[in-house]
């Protein structure tokens, strides 16, 4: 069934921000501040890439287990003055036209309507970009995999608390779901749509 042109992706790809919403309040949150805060910044500008190249931007958050929750209440939550996160949100905020799927648990795709919305917008190839790598960066990419979806997930945009464990995860989605790597300085997006 032909797509109405608004919900069509200009190119076959999507950019995914997963959990970049966020306040940062749990155990290792502090650790993890500043590296999501350097992911940020490389997200933001990627972000901006993909306006300008007519590639879709889709916010893959948390629920943070509020189950009565929906996307400006996220926000919100998340910009409050003492949130340790409100950097993220500051740098990261969804625009109107964005997308934004809650999700319930670490995949992006589990019980979530983004296995309905990416064949919608056209999408056959995914940038993963978030927190953490190691968890749920790298549980959507197996899922994304599963699907056969073409991955791109840049080093520079993806963070956890250890290094050690974001560096395992990008080497696991680099091996085991045929995932490029390459950080935003190496590849740029225009090339990577190529």
């Amino acid at each position: 069934m032909a797509q109405p042109p608004d919900q069509r992706s200009e190119h076959d790809a999507a950019l995914l921000i997963v959990d970049m919403i966020n306040d940062l309040d749990f155990a290792g949150g502090e650790r993890l501040r500043p590296k999501a805060e350097a992911a940020a910044a490389r997200i933001a500008a990627l972000r901006d890439d993909a306006d300008a190249a007519g590639v879709a931007t889709i916010y893959v958050n948390d629920n943070f287990g509020h189950w009565h929750s929906e996307r400006s209440r996220i926000v919100d939550h998340c910009a409050r003055s003492d949130s340790a996160g409100r950097a993220l949100i500051d740098r990261l905020r969804p625009r109107d036209d964005d997308y934004f799927v809650i999700k319930p648990q670490f995949s992006g795709f589990y019980a979530t309507n983004l296995p309905v919305l990416l064949p919608q917008l056209g999408v056959t190839r995914l940038i993963l970009t978030g927190v953490a790598a190691d968890i749920c960066v790298l549980f959507t990419a197996a899922d994304a995999h599963m699907r056969e979806y073409d991955l791109w997930v840049p080093a520079d945009t993806v963070a956890s608390e250890d290094d050690a464990r974001t560096g395992w995860a990008l080497e696991t989605m680099r091996h085991s779901m045929c995932a490029e790597t390459r950080a935003t300085g190496e590849l740029r997006l225009r090339d990577w749509l190529g």
